[in-house]
């Protein structure tokens, strides 16, 4: 699917089209599944959410046997020109060194996909070439954005039966801010937070830039592909490809924190239903992320205070998800263990 966009930077009606060929979930798959947990050696109902994770899992994985044999994080990195008014605490030639550290295995996320056996991926997008400064220009042309989105479907490729999704790029805190506050109106400011650590003057520069941004592209931001271009990042639309690519492929997604879960916020824009596959891995510290995931109505499967990024939390939600699906694949039933019921 992702090779012929790459080819022909095809626009955002050809996109669109994708949503019309989403599968949907697999109802007899869930079915079976609630059929036998009712038959395992617990009282039902008596692991919670676990119980709940498996369904979700049977539905897009179709099949009555969900598993996690391949799970996969995939972090997806670039830079932003808006970085330049001086919003982060850190300079955007982080970004490259934190690639060249998870390339070296000393990362967070190498820790914890090394901790739970999990695939480990990392996408350099251009780094050395920052999208557009938010504030005076678009960050992407359409073209660009829809062969970005492309690039991001190649996250499912070579199988995997679980992704989690993340991200790094310096700045990007900022264009989530905007994509939020665009999306869902009102005042900026509450969608702005401190990031990687903004001071108190770095974070005021974070809201004028916030502002200056909506008030430059208001005339687009009716249309959610033009938001997510104009006010977003690369890492972003990788972020939203990849989604759209792990829905066609009936891979359950796991989402990270407030800038990940912004791209999967304009595809919930675009068709609310698009974004079913997917779940909450945490509740971020950031910004408004607990109004977000109560708009897309996504509940974080943790809340551990986490604001890191790079696909921290999706791994540690994605443990969990691993955990769900192996007590209900190996966990006997009442007749299989000769316990007598009622």
């Amino acid at each position: 699917m992702s090779a012929p966009l790459i080819a022909t930077g095809l626009p955002f009606e050809d996109i669109r089209l994708l949503f019309e060929m989403m599968p949907e979930a697999d109802a007899e798959a869930v079915r079976l599944v609630r059929e036998r947990d009712a038959r395992l050696v617990k009282p039902p109902g008596s692991l919670g959410r676990l119980e709940e994770i498996v369904e979700w899992l049977a539905a897009w994985q179709a099949t009555s046997k969900p598993a996690v044999r391949r799970p996969t994080v995939c972090v997806f990195a670039a830079n932003h020109g808006v970085a330049g008014r001086g919003v982060s605490a850190y300079p955007p030639s982080v970004t490259r060194m934190m690639l060249e550290t998870f390339a070296a295995g000393g990362g967070t996320i190498n820790q914890l996909c090394a901790a739970f056996d999990f695939g480990f991926k990392v996408f350099d997008l251009a780094l050395d070439l920052p999208t557009g400064d938010i504030t005076v220009e678009p960050a992407l042309d359409e073209r660009s954005c829809v062969a970005t989105m492309a690039f991001g479907m190649e996250a499912v490729a070579g199988g995997t039966d679980l992704l989690g999704l993340g991200e790094m790029g310096i700045g990007n805190t900022t264009s989530a801010a905007a994509i939020y506050a665009a999306l869902y109106g009102g005042d900026p400011d509450r969608f702005v937070g401190r990031g990687a650590g903004a001071d108190e003057a770095q974070l005021a520069r974070k809201r004028d830039a916030v502002r200056a941004a909506l008030a430059l592209h208001a005339a687009h931001l009716s249309d959610p592909f033009e938001v997510l271009r104009r006010l977003g990042g690369r890492e972003i639309a990788a972020i939203a490809g990849a989604i759209v690519a792990a829905r066609s492929q009936r891979v359950p997604v796991v989402l990270d924190g407030y800038v990940v879960t912004a791209a999967a916020a304009v595809l919930h824009a675009v068709s609310p239903s698009s974004i079913d596959h997917c779940m909450a891995g945490h509740l971020s510290a950031e910004g408004a992320h607990a109004e977000v995931l109560e708009r897309l109505g996504k509940k974080p499967i943790l809340d551990l205070g986490m604001r890191l990024g790079e696909g921290s939390g999706a791994a540690l939600a994605m443990s969990v998800v691993k955990a769900a699906a192996a007590c209900h694949a190996g966990t006997v039933t009442f007749e299989e263990a000769g316990i007598p019921v009622g």
